[in-house]
C-alpha cells in the first residue's frame, strides 16, 4: 500500500514532467521561430526528386505548416517538352496534416499541465484515464502524419491547389501535395482526355492516396484517364524528430499504465 501511494504521489508526477518535456520538444519542431525575427517562422527549402528519373523536379519552401513557394518542372513524355509552374506570389498552401498534428500535441500538453506537481492522484484509475486521454491525442497526431487523406481525382481537380500556379495548370495536369510519415510528397498526374466515341468501359476511380495509370474520372463534362503518374518526395528532418518523440511518449504512457495495472490487480485480488 505504501509503495502504491509513493507511485501515485511521486513516480506518476516524475513521468508527467518527463512527458511534458518531450512533448514540448515535439511541439517546438512544428514551428521554428528564428532568433531576432520577432517570432517569425523560418523558411526551409526542399528539393523533391526521384533517383533515376528527371521527369519531375520540384523545389518547395516550407514555413511551419504552409508551403509558401513551389517550383515544379515537368518533362512531358510525349515530346520531351519542359513545363514550368510556380506558386503565385500571393498564395501559400496550408498542409492541414501538420497543423492537425501540432494541435493534437498541444492538446496532450494541456492535459498534462492540468495535473501540476501539487495535484494528488487518489486512485490508479485516475492515472489510467489521464494516460488514455494523452495517448489518444498522441496517436491522432502520429496518424495525421502517417496516414495521408484519400482523395478522388475530381476532388484533386477541384481543390484550391490547382488555382495556385502561374502559368495556370493545363487541363490535362493535376498536382497534389501531402505528408507521408517524415516526407513531403508531390504527385503529378498527366491525363488523357477520353473521346465521347471511345469504346473503353468507363469506370470512375474511388478515393486513394495515390492513383495509378488507367484510373478514370469525370470532371465538368469531360472524361479523363490517367496516363502517367510521377511522385517525388524528400525527407523533412524535423517531422522525423516529431515522430520519434511521439513513439517515446507513447511508450512512457504505456509503461506507467502497466505499473499502475500491476498494483491495481494486486490491490483487487490481495488475500484477506
Amino acid at each position: 500500500e505504501e509503495e502504491f501511494k509513493w507511485l501515485l504521489q511521486e513516480e506518476v508526477h516524475a513521468v508527467l514532467r518527463q512527458l511534458q518535456d518531450i512533448l514540448k520538444e515535439a511541439s517546438h519542431r512544428f514551428a521554428f521561430p528564428t532568433s531576432g525575427s520577432g517570432g517569425a517562422v523560418k523558411q526551409e527549402n526542399f528539393v523533391l526528386s526521384t533517383s533515376g528519373t528527371d521527369q519531375v523536379k520540384g523545389v518547395m519552401t516550407l514555413q511551419g505548416d504552409a508551403l509558401c513557394q513551389a517550383d515544379v518542372n515537368l518533362k512531358m513524355p510525349r515530346n520531351n517538352q519542359l513545363l514550368h509552374f510556380a506558386f503565385r506570389e500571393d498564395k501559400q498552401w496550408k498542409l492541414q496534416q501538420i497543423q492537425d498534428a501540432r494541435n493534437h500535441v498541444n492538446q496532450a500538453i494541456y492535459l498534462l499541465m492540468n495535473r501540476d506537481a501539487n495535484y494528488q492522484f487518489k486512485t490508479g484509475l485516475e492515472v489510467l484515464k489521464l494516460m488514455d486521454a494523452v495517448m489518444l491525442q498522441l496517436s491522432r497526431a502520429r496518424n495525421r502524419l502517417t496516414t495521408p487523406a484519400t482523395l478522388t481525382l475530381p476532388e484533386i481537380a477541384s481543390s484550391g491547389l490547382t488555382k495556385m500556379f502561374t502559368p495556370v495548370l493545363p487541363p490535362d495536369i493535376l498536382v497534389n501535395f501531402y505528408i507521408n510519415l517524415n516526407k513531403l510528397c508531390l504527385t503529378v498526374y498527366q491525363l488523357h482526355m477520353m473521346q465521347p466515341s471511345t469504346t473503353k468501359n468507363f469506370k470512375p476511380a474511388g478515393g486513394s492516396v495515390l492513383h495509378n495509370p488507367g484510373a478514370m474520372f469525370e470532371f465538368g463534362s469531360q472524361r479523363y484517364e490517367v496516363s502517367h503518374v510521377h511522385k517525388v518526395e524528400c525527407v523533412v528532418p524535423w517531422l522525423n524528430d516529431a515522430l520519434v518523440f511521439f513513439t517515446v511518449s507513447l511508450q512512457l504512457c504505456q509503461q506507467l499504465k502497466d505499473k499502475i495495472s500491476v498494483f491495481s490487480s494486486y490491490w483487487n485480488y490481495r488475500p484477506y
